[in-house]
């Protein structure tokens, strides 16, 4: 039964904070561990964002974004990229129907595997960017084009893209502008000694469990509406933009840091998903006030991949991470 949300704000963030926490519960059934990658993965989510997620293979990347798409009754796709992959294999085709009242053909479009509200873009750097750029738009706008005529794509859309770091042979790396779409930026460790023998017993056993639906599509679109309406502290405001400008080099708010090992730095996009992100973390946690811990928390997935690091940053081993971290540190 559907639950409409409060307007008081105290009681919207807490209804919010109470189906954040089921929904982790239902996907704690099937995924061990992963507490920090499932709560980013539900953040982005709500705040209309999308996520890249890079791991080895075998990490249960399909089976944690299955389990999502099931606890909030979505419908769900998984798209294997492939070099011979084409745009019409992501976006959809059109074929020769025959009309059997009319006794001619016509064409009729075949929606693609776009159309679902989640979508897993396994190994998106195998294939070239052509392909690619056939999901990014839909990302972007929110609507497919194809062969002249624009379908929108059913709310919520959440993409979730994969990438091994282990392979780069016959690859086609994500350019910056391209990344910079993704709101976060996650990367899947292996599991620890405890998970990993909780991993093995659960696959190699009889076992049946039932994932419950937490939330319908309505209530994922209101939320997300709500995340919008959580009021922003001018000193939150004033130290995240801040933040984001100083990862900018050779800039009036640029520090010796920065100029001496980036390359190129964050754009207002960052600043932006910070803040989405900072409220609906927030929400998370029954709030209805954005606080810094919020921003440091998410200052990582959301500036790792809008960063570059030049060659003296890699020759003395100091990685994206490390330079958010000590920015962080001096805010």
């Amino acid at each position: 039964m559907k639950q409409s949300i409060p307007e008081a704000p105290d009681r919207a963030a807490e209804l919010f904070s109470d189906s954040f926490q089921k929904i982790k519960d239902e996907i704690s059934k099937t995924v061990v561990g992963q507490k920090d990658i499932v709560d980013q993965l539900l953040i982005s989510l709500f705040s209309r964002g999308h996520c890249v997620l890079v791991g080895v293979p075998g990490l249960a990347k399909t089976l944690l974004i299955q389990t999502v798409a099931q606890t909030l009754n979505l419908s769900f796709s998984r798209i294997q990229f492939t070099p011979d992959l084409m745009p019409g294999d992501i976006t959809g085709t059109e074929v020769i129907e025959d009309n059997k009242e009319t006794g001619k053909k016509h064409f009729k479009f075949i929606k693609g595997p776009i159309f679902a509200n989640i979508v897993l873009a396994d190994e998106i750097n195998r294939t070239p960017p052509k392909t690619q750029a056939a999901l990014l738009e839909g990302m972007q706008e929110f609507n497919v084009t194809a062969s002249g005529q624009r379908f929108q794509l059913d709310r919520p859309f959440f993409v979730l893209a994969t990438q091994n770091p282990i392979e780069q042979e016959g690859t086609y790396p994500l350019p910056e502008a391209q990344l910079d779409r993704f709101m976060f930026n996650l990367w899947l460790d292996y599991p620890a000694i405890e998970e990993e023998k909780m991993i093995v017993t659960q696959t190699t056993s009889p076992r049946n469990v039932v994932i419950n639906s937490i939330l319908e599509k309505e209530q994922i679109i209101e939320f997300q509406e709500l995340v919008r309406e959580v009021p922003l502290p001018d000193h939150v405001l004033e130290k995240t933009v801040k933040l984001v400008s100083q990862t900018r080099p050779k800039t009036e708010h640029s520090t010796e840091l920065v100029d001496k090992y980036l390359s190129w730095g964050a754009g207002p996009r960052a600043s932006q998903y910070l803040v989405l992100g900072a409220k609906t973390r927030a929400l998370s946690r029954g709030r209805y006030n954005v606080e810094m811990e919020d921003i440091h928390a998410l200052a990582v997935p959301v500036l790792r991949h809008r960063i570059v690091t030049n060659y003296a940053a890699e020759a003395e081993g100091l990685t994206s991470v490390k330079i958010i971290e000590k920015l962080l540190k001096n805010l």
